[in-house]
């Protein structure tokens, strides 16, 4: 049975800064109204070794007020840092090793990757923001000349699609010609982000 006290339902989904647009929407359209999403920066993916004492810090903030808290990372390159830190804090996470898994689903990634190992994948955050993460990240836009170095083993660009906005798609293109990969877009929608997120909202509310 629900509790009659709302705050007896609420939810903190501690998320990364890349998913921000996503995890919103997806409260939005639902709507949970019970579900509060707090994004800790997208630049903590340059800096993943800081992923695992950022999240522990803003769950013991957040555990006097919210009923339950669930992250929304994968292991994000943490080398599964944050999965032992999410064990002693009794905390769940999103399933997979990055978003690209979870976007895509296991069973598809794993193919894709199966089909060609050599690919470099963009979702929508990574397609609007190429210019600034990729090829300014990496020192392209002023070392031209090392394109070949950080890119030489790919072979093709993979757009995993969350909404389908023509504008992104005519992005990802133009990033895959800045590389020199072919390019392939898959249409994903939100995956398992969506399913993991009514997952928890689900449980919360009548918990």
């Amino acid at each position: 049975m629900a509790s009659s006290d709302p705050a007896d339902s609420r939810v903190l989904v501690i998320g990364c800064g890349a998913l921000a647009r996503e995890l919103l929407q997806l409260t939005r359209v639902n709507p949970l109204s019970w579900v509060t999403v707090e994004c800790l920066p997208a630049w903590l993916h340059n800096r993943p070794e800081q992923i695992p004492a950022a999240v522990q810090q803003r769950i013991r903030r957040a555990r006097p007020a919210y009923r339950r808290i669930f992250v929304g990372y994968a292991d994000c390159g943490t080398g599964g840092a944050l999965d032992r830190m999410l064990e002693a804090e009794g905390i769940d996470r999103l399933p997979g090793a990055h978003c690209y898994e979870f976007y895509a689903g296991a069973a598809v990634f794993g193919d894709l990757q199966e089909a060609q190992p050599g690919t470099f994948y963009l979702t929508d955050y990574l397609a609007r923001h190429f210019d600034r993460l990729v090829i300014g990240g990496l020192g392209l836009d002023r070392h031209p000349e090392l394109l070949d170095d950080y890119f030489g083993n790919y072979r093709r660009l993979v757009y995993l699609a969350q909404v389908d906005d023509p504008g992104l798609t005519r992005r990802a293109q133009a990033a895959a010609a800045a590389l020199g990969l072919e390019f392939e877009r898959l249409f994903t929608g939100y995956g398992e982000l969506g399913e993991a997120l009514a997952d928890v909202a689900a449980v919360s509310a009548v918990s």
